[in-house]
């Protein structure tokens, strides 16, 4: 499971500068924020640490940053079964177009483009919904003119231009069929019930390790007949997975260890067979790796985009641990026990013995697929729910993607923290605690959260379908939520006063309950599985908390000046319980497999938007001329040659998105 940047905790405003002594040379100062188009913004990361690594490690990140890049094209097909096509079009009148690229038309075409690329296709990447050309259909038709792509017209402009074709990556709006109504090609011309039929009759509710069904292929149907394309070497992606491959081979000649050239040969098999229990098979051992340095994950992972929640996207990270800050994690998963024997859920649904929990934080040197341009903030796999019980599983925060982020907004003239705080006493446990707590939150989210419960005999893992994925990662959020204040944290080092949680709840019910709608368009609903969760988990607790507050106030209380709208919490320690009930909740619904509830749950507080206070939020919002999503550059990994030999690997940050991703669309293309 991924976790995500959830909001932009903007610090003090102002421009970095370097000092120099007299007669210096001046060094410019690091600009983390590259670009701003439509609702997004383009970061550059850095790899702090990189010249600290031997030549090995870094000729070992290099080729697996090269594996991270050769799966791009899968992603993009998986989106969408003509995203690779528009692609190109979009490609080609970068490269053929010969007209002005001044006039206004040519400014929205574009951010039209950047928009395409950001999304790894036509659809939002968080909202789900299509984005049109600001363009005109004739001149979009005049640039495929000009570039030589005339022949592609008839077919292209209407995908682009016509919302009701195509309108969903993922269609949840409740109406037609899910599956039919979805743009993303994990099902060809297969239903939902003909999907759910397929899988039912492959799953044995008495197998306590079953692979995850359909993982890694595609649905379709041939005369008549439902069947699998398996994503594999001489299948599906076959051309792309054999250029993975090749960079995992070389990878696995300068490994760090016999450990992991091991799961790398093990990724290898599954990625030439599509075989799921090669797959689990890799997990185990790659889950048991928690003593090398460098790290990466590369494959058919998370299941958000697929509608049944079973299908996972490609993707790939390249990291390696940041010692000194691990310490933090490394002292929350030796605690892992002690937290999941002093949680509020049933004793039934907790693990007896905790196994394999491990958590690091990482810097990341290449995101790939799913993971770029937007990247998660932490990281908790495998996600098979008996590997996590049995073997145990590894959590990740990302520190250098985080410390962009946080750049990134100060590099800002303004904030969300000034514009939705209610008071001085707020803005300065934001300012002073923010991004402590945040750290903490997804190091516990990850590390514990997601690695807390089992399943009771006989659940099968993917009884909550469709809403499996909000309820996941709202079981993950109130997980670490609940022992935010808990005095264990302080004890252990890792918080540094009972004071500072107040951080993380301000920030997580405002942003539930608020600021996260700036993400969404007015008149529509909440979509995304992360967001979902954080509004369930704000909403359930707004509404459960009315009147049980100390002296009969309300536990977060709605409050109006000079009309603004701010939610302020009353009662902490009230508001913990109310925490405490949901966590036991949700891990019941899990555990039992309760569709039916999880449904009510998600349906009743975490998809309908009060649009008053959508509208207010998203004009407060406009004033502060903000993006609310952001992705990042890839830094460049280049190997220094001397006398025919590499010598060293060297680093250099780009700053230009649209070119690194055309210059990817030359080296990384494999897929027709």
């Amino acid at each position: 499971m991924k976790f995500y940047r959830f909001m932009l905790i903007a610090g003090l405003a102002g421009l970095f500068f370097s000092s120099c002594k007299e007669g210096a040379v001046k060094e410019e100062p690091f600009r983390y924020l590259a670009d701003e188009f439509a609702d997004l913004k383009v970061i550059r990361y850095r790899i702090p640490g990189w010249d600290s690594l031997t030549f090995e490690q870094k000729e070992y990140i290099y080729h697996l940053s090269e594996a991270a890049k050769a799966g791009r094209d899968i992603f993009w097909d998986q989106n969408f079964k003509h995203g690779l096509k528009i692609r190109r079009v979009l490609e080609g009148i970068f490269d053929n177009y010969k007209g002005e690229r001044e006039s206004g038309d040519w400014n929205e075409f574009l951010v039209y483009a950047k928009r395409v690329f950001f999304s790894n296709g036509i659809h939002h990447h968080y909202a789900e919904e299509k984005f049109l050309p600001g363009c005109s259909q004739d001149y979009f038709a005049m640039l495929m003119d000009e570039s030589g792509q005339s022949e592609l017209k008839e077919e292209i402009i209407p995908m682009l231009f016509d919302p009701a074709l195509y309108p969903y990556r993922k269609n949840i709006t409740g109406e037609g069929d899910l599956l039919l109504g979805s743009s993303v090609n994990f099902y060809d011309g297969v239903s939902r019930s003909e999907a759910e039929e397929f899988y039912a009759k492959m799953v044995d509710p008495k197998d306590h390790t079953p692979i995850s069904y359909g993982l890694n292929s595609r649905l379709v149907k041939v005369d008549g007949k439902v069947q699998e394309e398996v994503y594999r070497v001489g299948g599906l992606y076959g051309p792309a997975i054999e250029k993975i491959i090749e960079h995992l081979e070389k990878a696995s000649a300068v490994a760090e260890n016999d450990t992991q050239r091991g799961y790398i040969a093990k990724l290898i098999e599954y990625y030439r067979t599509g075989d799921l229990n090669i797959w689990d098979e890799y997990n185990i051992a790659w889950v048991k790796d928690t003593d090398s340095q460098v790290d990466f994950i590369n494959g058919f992972i998370e299941d958000y985009n697929d509608p049944l929640g079973m299908k996972a996207t490609w993707e790939a990270v390249v990291n390696f641990k940041d010692l000194e800050a691990s310490k933090r994690t490394e002292i929350i998963s030796n605690n892992a026990q002690w937290f999941e024997d002093n949680s509020t859920v049933s004793p039934e649904y907790k693990k007896k013995e905790v196994k394999g929990v491990s958590a690091k934080v990482i810097t990341v040197a290449q995101l790939g697929g799913d993971c770029h341009p937007t990247s998660p903030l932490g990281i908790n796999l495998p996600n098979a729910d008996w590997i996590r019980k049995e073997h145990g599983s590894k959590s990740v925060t990302i520190a250098n993607i985080s410390e962009a982020y946080d750049k990134a907004a100060e590099e800002a003239p303004k904030s969300l923290t000034t514009e939705f705080s209610w008071d001085e006493t707020e803005i300065g446990l934001l300012k002073k605690y923010g991004s402590l707590t945040g750290n903490l939150h997804t190091d516990m989210h990850e590390c514990l959260g997601h690695a807390s419960g089992q399943l009771r005999p006989g659940t099968p893992a993917g009884a909550l379908k469709d809403h499996s994925s909000a309820l996941e990662e709202a079981r993950a959020d109130i997980f670490a939520l609940y022992y935010m204040p808990d005095t264990k944290l302080v004890e252990l080092g890792i918080m540094p006063d009972e004071e500072a949680y107040k951080a993380s709840y301000i920030s997580y019910i405002r942003n539930g309950l608020m600021t996260q709608l700036v993400r969404i368009e007015v008149g529509k609903t909440v979509t995304q599985a992360h967001m979902q969760g954080r509004k369930l988990i704000a909403e359930w607790c707004y509404e459960r908390g009315k009147g049980a507050g100390e002296n009969g106030t309300d536990v977060i209380e709605k409050r109006v000046r000079d009309n603004k709208t701010y939610f302020v919490i009353n009662d902490f320690v009230k508001l913990r319980g109310l925490f405490g009930e949901l966590l036991a909740e949700l891990q019941r619904v899990k555990s039992e497999g309760d569709y039916a509830a999880g449904k009510k749950l998600i349906e009743t507080y975490a998809v309908n938007i009060n649009q008053e206070l959508h509208k207010e939020v998203k004009e407060r919002y406009a004033s502060l001329n903000l993006k609310p999503y952001g992705g990042f550059i890839n830094p460049n990994i280049i190997p220094v040659e001397k006398d025919g030999r590499i010598i060293d690997y060297k680093v250099e940050y780009p700053s230009d998105f649209l070119q690194q991703m055309l210059d990817y669309g030359k080296k990384y293309s494999f897929l027709k």
